[in-house]
């Protein structure tokens, strides 16, 4: 529109807002317009609502599923899109009322797919040496391989450097762009820069290349037929992040990454009978495999009381609810009628995990709730704060240990680097220095200021109380205290309330320590099921804060190896 962007264009993502009393046209993130919903039920501002790359069924989007079509009924003069690229037509047809569906042919070039013709023992080696193949044989255009996470990614690149070394200027150059979350932004944008003449590239992605971004010149797809998957069991509160294989709708979506600009083709490392017997059709929802706690406060805030009925589109596992009630319970956001207390009211304000946000509303009682904003800052930015590059590791776990000295925890050290970097002005050349990834640290200072704003809309003083360690920590375990584990005689840990075995993440600077008591931030599985970010905890603070959920002999027993009695009594 040729408009100055904020204007009469603008965007609004979780924690920045771009745009202006002149905004006609807004994009927002499918959260984002929830917590429209929040302000304003009926969106009455709005006259035409759309929602892209629906076939993604990311949480927010299933739960605006439900929310629109009940809107729609009531006002017949919004007109409301559902759009994508992939997608089961017919089924979101049928749950919008029979709405009329439209199909708009694409623009893209035809796409040659080639199957294996027997399964790959190791697509790793197997994507290196096809995409080795397409380089010496194939005309010119961009590969681009699709893998798992940043480790493969690592491997894959050293092996292909390794190789085109070995075989020196018999071959045309081939440049290897990595993308992946963790890497730091200016070799992120090293994607896009153009090829040289006579070159090729080769970018090595996870699937954040299926959909978010396009890459100019792709002409070739690699295809392992494997993504990394979220998936959550309510039983023992754990999310895992497993290699899965993908669906038939990814695969189709990865194809077409490879005719965007001409003709194109796409290597499949899998045979064409796994791909018909073997792949699901659709990957499944985010709502079926994920933690529902953000999802019942932000529903019971909207004023939907009865989650069992409400019309999701896939409805989410009744364990799941029903685990998410209790814990919304536990941390007091919800009453025995589950309904939404005052302290539920204030949580369901912060756009960040149930957990987290009651941290920040205790934080009024221990006084400093400048701190856990900081921290609460950090741990939103996940777990790419700090870089470790393959050839200076020992340097990178130097830096990151000096500020765990004095075993304070993982929470206070993040809080440590946002304070030394705020106090160095927020330094670039500090965070070079530290190996610690500027773009985080900025993002987290941008959440950090949001959470500000929002302390002041739900009357929260801001304090600062940085002498009383305990003070903090106090805090964090009033919205944490959930998770919190014991040490065991074999050096492992177990969880207090559903009893599992537990580790302390390697990279925590915790690991080497081993306190009694700890309380951490989530857990993930990987190769064992690891804490992450952990801090070490006085077990008569659980009774304190929390009488209803531990009493005292569920610590005490917690030590023992017998189950703690009195289990199901939350129920």
């Amino acid at each position: 529109m040729g408009v100055k962007l904020g204007h009469e264009v603008g965007y609004s993502i979780r924690f920045e807002d771009c745009t202006s009393e002149k905004t006609i046209l807004k994009y927002m993130t499918d959260g984002m317009l929830l917590r429209e919903f929040l302000g304003e039920p009926d969106l009455a501002s709005y006259s035409v609502v759309m929602v892209d790359e629906a076939h993604e069924r990311t949480l927010s989007t299933d739960i605006l599923f439900g929310l629109v079509k009940d809107i729609s009924r009531f006002r017949p003069d919004l007109k409301l899109l559902i759009s994508s690229a992939t997608l089961d037509a017919e089924k979101f047809s049928d749950y919008f009322d029979s709405a009329p569906i439209f199909k708009i042919p694409g623009r893209r070039y035809p796409v040659e797919i080639n199957f294996t013709k027997a399964p790959e023992a190791d697509y790793l080696d197997a994507a290196i040496v096809t995409s080795l193949q397409i380089h010496v044989t194939q005309p010119p255009g961009d590969i681009l391989v699709f893998l798992t996470g940043q480790e493969e990614i690592e491997t894959a690149e050293e092996i292909l450097k390794h190789r085109t070394r070995g075989l020196g200027t018999k071959i045309a150059e081939l440049i290897i762009c990595p993308i992946y979350a963790n890497l730091p932004t200016e070799l992120q944008a090293k994607i896009f820069e153009p090829t040289p003449e006579g070159a090729r590239k080769v970018v090595l992605a996870t699937n954040i290349a299926e959909t978010s971004l396009t890459i100019d010149g792709i002409k070739y797809v690699i295809d392992p037929g494997f993504c990394k998957m979220k998936s959550y069991n309510p039983r023992t509160g754990m999310e895992s992040l497993l290699v899965t294989p993908i669906s038939k709708a990814s695969a189709m979506q990865r194809a077409g990454r490879s005719g965007r600009t001409g003709p194109g083709m796409c290597f499949r490392l899998y045979t064409a009978y796994n791909f018909h017997n073997d792949l699901d059709d659709n990957t499944v929802p985010e709502i079926q495999r994920t933690n529902l706690a953000n999802v019942v406060l932000t529903l019971k805030s909207l004023g939907i009381h009865d989650l069992l009925h409400f019309d999701f589109m896939d409805p989410p596992p009744a364990e799941a609810l029903l685990k998410a009630l209790e814990l919304l319970f536990a941390l007091s956001a919800l009453n025995k009628l589950g309904e939404l207390t005052k302290v539920g009211r204030r949580m369901a304000e912060f756009p960040v995990d149930p957990m987290l946000s009651k941290m920040i509303v205790a934080s009024e009682k221990y006084k400093c709730s400048d701190e856990i904003i900081s921290i609460a800052a950090m741990l939103s930015v996940g777990n790419s704060i700090f870089y470790r590059p393959k050839d200076k590791q020992v340097h990178a776990d130097n830096a990151r240990m000096n500020f765990h000295t004095g075993n304070v925890g993982d929470h206070i050290a993040l809080l440590k680097v946002y304070n030394s970097w705020k106090e160095t002005n927020y330094s670039t050349q500090w965070c070079y220095e530290n190996y610690i990834q500027v773009r985080s640290m900025k993002r987290a200072r941008d959440v950090r200021d949001q959470l500000a704003g929002l302390l002041e809309r739900v009357e929260i003083e801001l304090t600062s109380n940085s002498s009383d360690l305990d003070a903090i920590k106090k805090s964090i375990t009033s919205g944490f205290f959930p998770h919190s584990a014991r040490l065991q005689k074999n050096g492992s840990y177990r969880t207090v309330k559903h009893p599992q075995t537990v580790n302390i993440h390697p990279s925590s600077g915790l690991a080497q320590v081993l306190p009694r008591w700890v309380v951490y931030h989530e857990l993930v599985l990987t190769t064992k099921e690891y804490m992450r970010q952990v801090t070490e905890l006085k077990p008569e603070w659980l009774v304190e804060i929390a009488p209803h959920y531990y009493q005292l002999k569920d610590v005490e027993d917690a030590g023992s190896k017998k189950m703690p009695r009195g289990e199901g009594r939350a129920q």
